[in-house]
C-alpha cells in the first residue's frame, strides 16, 4: 500500500491498466489493482466532489458525479482506453466536465417535466372526514431534492412506468426504484411527523 501511496499519478494509472489483465490468476497482482485504485480513488474522488458541489451546487448531485466519474475512469483505466495515463488528473476533470454539463441537462429536463406536469392547486379540498393533511403533504414533497420529487411526481401524478420515469431523467430502471422507495420512506417520516407534533 505505501508504494501506491508513493507512486505519481501516472504510475498509478498505469498499474491499474497493467495490474488488471493479471489479476484473474496472480494474488499479487490483485493486491496491487486493488492498491493502486484504491490510492487513485483517494486522491481523485474529493476533487470531482469539489468539482460538482461548484457546478451542480448539490452535495448529492455531486457525490453522484464523483461515483459516476471515478468508476468511468477506472473502468477505462482497467481497459486501456486511457490514452496518456500520465495526464490521468486532465482525464478525469475532462470527464468530470463532461458528465456535469450532462448532470445539468437532465435537470433542466427534469424541470421541464415539473412544469409540464405540476399544476398550481391541481388538488381539490379534501373532504371534512378525510385524514390527509394536503398542506403537510405539499410541505413534505418540497422537502425532497429534485430527483427523488421528480420520480415520485412522475409515478404518482403522471402515472409513468419505471423504465419510462428512468428514460425521462437519464437513470436506469432499478435506480428509479431505488430512489422512490428512499423518497416514499422519507415522505412517510415527514408525514407521520407533522402528524405527532399536531
Amino acid at each position: 500500500m505505501q508504494q501506491a501511496i508513493d507512486a505519481s499519478d501516472g504510475e498509478l494509472a498505469r498499474a491499474v491498466a497493467s495490474s488488471f489483465a493479471k489479476a484473474t490468476e496472480d494474488k499479487a497482482a490483485r493486491a496491487e489493482l486493488e492498491a493502486a485504485e484504491s490510492e487513485l480513488y483517494r486522491r481523485f474522488a474529493p476533487r470531482v466532489r469539489l468539482y460538482g458541489l461548484r457546478h451542480l451546487r448539490d452535495e448529492e448531485s455531486a457525490r453522484d458525479l464523483m461515483q459516476q466519474v471515478m468508476l468511468l475512469t477506472i473502468e477505462k483505466l482497467r481497459r486501456g482506453d486511457v490514452r496518456d495515463p500520465d495526464q490521468i488528473a486532465s482525464f478525469v476533470l475532462g470527464t468530470s466536465r463532461t458528465m456535469a454539463m450532462a448532470a445539468r441537462r437532465t435537470d433542466a429536463r427534469r424541470e421541464r417535466l415539473r412544469e409540464a406536469f405540476v399544476v398550481p392547486d391541481a388538488f381539490a379540498a379534501p373532504d371534512a372526514g378525510a385524514t390527509l393533511d394536503l398542506d403537510r403533504l405539499e410541505h413534505c414533497l418540497a422537502q425532497l431534492v429534485d430527483r427523488e420529487r421528480s420520480v415520485v411526481l412522475l409515478t404518482f401524478y403522471a402515472e409513468s412506468s419505471a423504465a419510462a420515469v428512468g428514460a425521462d431523467l437519464g437513470v436506469s430502471e432499478g435506480n428509479v426504484r431505488v430512489i422512490r422507495h428512499r423518497a416514499l420512506a422519507k415522505l412517510r417520516a415527514c408525514v407521520l411527523a407533522g402528524r405527532q407534533a399536531s
